[in-house]
């Protein structure tokens, strides 16, 4: 096992995108007008791409399609003795085949709002890192 300078494991990316796949809500960082943003979004992982909805007026949107991204993922049980991060970064496009990518979506819930997103966006990853902790007290 790898662990950096600070004990905590260093993940390969395979074992990134095996957690990537076990959960559904991530956070997409974007840059507004020079300016770090974050959105929650509920994705799936399809084809090997994170893929989410995004309404085509708003923000998120404009932010993020045809733009470099970062995307991160966390899970930490409830008394923090074992956890983990992912994070993923490459550039983030519409997709144009929306079959593909509803099918892999299975039928998403639109969390943050009455089928929030008209678009569908997929970020392909150019790189994937992530850390585990476990704590033994």
């Amino acid at each position: 096992m790898l662990t950096d300078g600070d004990g905590l494991e260093v993940l390969a990316a395979e074992q990134c995108l095996e957690l990537l796949a076990t959960t559904r809500l991530g956070r997409i960082a974007v840059t507004i007008r020079a300016v770090p943003t974050i959105f929650p979004v509920d994705f799936r992982l399809v084809d090997g791409h994170v893929v989410f909805r995004a309404g085509g007026g708003g923000k998120l949107y404009k932010a993020a399609a045809n733009k470099v991204v970062a995307f991160e993922v966390d899970e930490v049980d409830d008394a923090w003795k074992q956890g983990w991060s992912v994070v993923v970064v490459g550039t983030a496009r519409e997709v144009k085949d929306h079959d593909t990518m509803e099918s892999g979506l299975g039928g998403a819930p639109a969390l943050w709002g009455p089928r929030t997103g008209s678009h569908l966006i997929a970020i392909l990853p150019a790189l994937v890192s992530g850390r585990r902790f476990t704590t033994s007290t």
